[in-house]
């Protein structure tokens, strides 16, 4: 089993990040929550209630596909990254008074769920940037309903292959932590208490015209939570070296010598299962049945 904190991230820096969040959501959180949002057609029920974590980073515009996918279910909004995000998301969410919609439509509502009040837990692109995501999984878990179920999508380890091997190259610290592969993601899901989960993942090759504009979409998306990473501030010098290295080492010939890097998106889902007697209580209410039957029996003899 994965250790309870990944060794690779460090919790200080994974928290700073944490509350840093900020409007609006990432190109790609956006895009990979329209491709997620297309998977709830595999659900053969669709919940009654559900609640959207950290949507201020996971997409504002995928809450507003996955609600209209849902229309007249429940719904419920949980900001963890702190008061001025909260602020922010309950200002885009909430529908203004004078709208019809804020007293005849789907009710919304703000703040942490009911334990087992939620059908569905949507959290995307969040888990790959926790460094205990046992505990946001324990969260998850909590807030669902027997059969209620997860949908969640994270980076997977393939991302930024072509960075890691452009800082490998140069002999400087990893560009990032390591993410965690699919399958022990659904070891973890299971450890949980959750059953039957599901995983797939894809690769999506985002491409940038300069170096420049590829570390700012990078900054965009995430940091280095890798606990040996650079201790202290570059210089311009290095940046300098840093954009030469990527124009040279990143361009591909395939997207007219743009410079490419791949992104591995795994998505995955799973059930809270309905709670189970204890064998002894389930042995007990056995037997009863028998004796109630045979008894029964007897009498009709």
């Amino acid at each position: 089993m994965p250790e309870k904190t990944p060794p690779t991230i460090d919790p200080v820096a994974a928290a700073r990040w944490h509350a840093l969040a900020r409007a609006p959501s990432p190109w790609l959180h956006e895009e990979v929550a329209r491709r997620m949002q297309e998977r709830l057609s595999w659900i053969v029920k669709p919940p009654a209630a559900w609640c959207d974590w950290d949507p201020l980073r996971g997409g504002m515009q995928g809450h507003a596909l996955v609600a209209a996918s849902l229309q007249g279910a429940a719904q419920q909004v949980w900001e963890t990254s702190g008061d001025a995000a909260r602020a922010s998301v309950r200002s885009r969410l909430a529908p203004p008074w004078w709208r019809p919609s804020r007293w005849l439509g789907p009710a919304i509502t703000f703040g942490e769920p009911a334990e087992g009040s939620m059908e569905m837990v949507w959290a995307n692109m969040a888990l790959h940037m926790t460094a205990t995501p046992q505990a946001l999984m324990a969260q998850w878990h909590r807030a669902l309903a027997p059969d209620g179920f997860v949908m969640f999508s994270c980076l997977g380890p393939d991302t930024v292959q072509e960075l890691r091997a452009v800082y490998q190259a140069l002999g400087w610290p990893a560009a990032g932590h390591v993410f965690t592969d699919m399958h022990d993601w659904g070891d973890m899901l299971a450890a949980a208490g959750f059953a039957e989960p599901v995983m797939d993942m894809e690769r999506i090759v985002l491409t940038f015209a300069t170096p420049a504009r590829l570390l700012q979409e990078l900054r965009g998306l995430g940091r280095n939570l890798h606990p040996q990473r650079f201790g202290a501030l570059r210089g311009r010098g290095w940046k300098a070296h840093l954009e030469q290295a990527l124009a040279e080492q990143l361009a591909d010939g395939r997207e007219g010598e743009q410079l490419a890097l791949t992104f591995e998106i795994i998505y995955g889902h799973a059930f809270k299962p309905t709670p189970r007697a204890p064998r002894q209580q389930r042995s007990w209410t056995k037997t009863k049945s028998a004796l109630r039957a045979a008894a029964q029996a007897g009498d009709a003899a």
